[in-house]
């Protein structure tokens, strides 16, 4: 039986690309959760508080934090290389990941640094970074999803 293979061999090309992608983003997390404990790296260090907008540590002496907010930096990281296994979980992680960071944008900017509701705390360093954040990692994901896909029109299903 002669058999011929007309498509590409090996994963498509978004599998690695994916993966790269939440590994990088994943490792950035992780390394940025675990600065914002450095004292240093972490001015005000002595004044950061678990969680509210009381908390008068920052980030690189622009970027407010709390416990919380490193921990979830870090939970949010160490997903990420988790899911760095997987393209499709990659891809499921930078689409989702910047929902949650354009959502995260808003909250920021509908409440008041001072707020009882800013409870991560949030300054408006934070909330432009988590603008482009989510951006970047929604564009991330769907060109990854997209690249999965092939080309239009092509052999390989969604």
């Amino acid at each position: 039986m002669d058999a011929t293979h007309t498509g590409p061999t090996g994963p498509p090309t978004g599998v690695p690309f994916l993966r790269t992608a939440a590994l990088v983003v994943g490792a950035g997390f992780l390394l940025v959760g675990i600065a914002g404990f450095i004292p240093g790296i972490t001015t005000n260090y002595d004044e950061m508080a678990f969680a509210g907008h009381e908390s008068r540590a920052e980030l690189l002496g622009i970027f407010q934090v709390s416990v919380l907010h490193n921990l979830v930096h870090v939970l949010f990281g160490v997903v990420g290389l988790a899911v760095a296994r997987k393209a499709t979980a990659s891809a499921a992680y930078l689409v989702i990941g910047g929902l949650v960071y354009l959502a995260l944008w808003g909250y920021g900017l509908a409440v008041g640094h001072h707020s009882d509701a800013n409870f991560v705390p949030l300054n408006d360093a934070d909330n432009w970074l988590h603008l482009g954040l989510g951006i970047a990692m929604l564009a991330l994901g769907f060109a990854g999803y997209r690249a999965l896909r092939g080309p239009v029109g092509g052999q390989y299903p969604a």
